[in-house]
């Protein structure tokens, strides 16, 4: 059976599932999770394109803003990024001028990543494009606070015992 619904303000004609013939449920988990993580995407991305932020670059602007600096094992941790994909995109930033890397002069072992002045100057310009993003989503300071533990629980929940993430709050 064909049917419309409205994701987002935009009608989506729903096809027949090929495999059963019927719709798939709306509130799938991994579909409903998976439209909105592109939406919320996409909202961050049109307002970080003014900074010449990619969204990865900014969600690494986030971790060093609240931590002053880190080293690129937490980084990659906390935002779950291997080193294939972290070492690049740190590297753009550094040429950008937005963050150093140094060794770490206790542990040669770890390199330090902090922003710059540069990097820092960009903050409050991302807290407008997140305030941004939060007046999109027509929710309120409650509201996305109730809704990023719940996020976090489920996280939690799904990696199960023994592959604890670093935690957000």
């Amino acid at each position: 059976m064909v049917g419309v619904r409205s994701v987002g303000g935009v009608e989506d004609i729903q096809q027949p599932h090929p495999d059963t013939g019927g719709d798939l449920p709306d509130d799938q988990l991994a579909l409903v999770l998976a439209a909105a993580s592109r939406a919320m995407t996409a909202c961050y991305r049109q307002g970080l394109s003014a900074l010449g932020l990619s969204y990865p670059q900014y969600v690494v602007m986030l971790v060093l803003w609240e931590h002053g600096h880190a080293s690129m094992k937490y980084l990659g941790q906390t935002l779950e990024l291997d080193s294939g994909t972290l070492s690049p995109l740190l590297k753009r930033l550094e040429v950008r001028g937005l963050v150093t890397r140094r060794r770490d002069p206790h542990d040669e072992r770890l390199v330090l990543v902090a922003p710059t002045d540069a990097g820092r100057a960009l903050e409050e310009q991302a807290r407008e494009v997140a305030g941004g993003v939060e007046r999109a989503a027509a929710m309120s300071g409650d509201e996305v606070t109730a809704l990023c533990a719940r996020l976090d629980r489920l996280t939690t929940q799904v990696r199960g015992p023994g592959r604890s993430g670093t935690p957000r709050h």
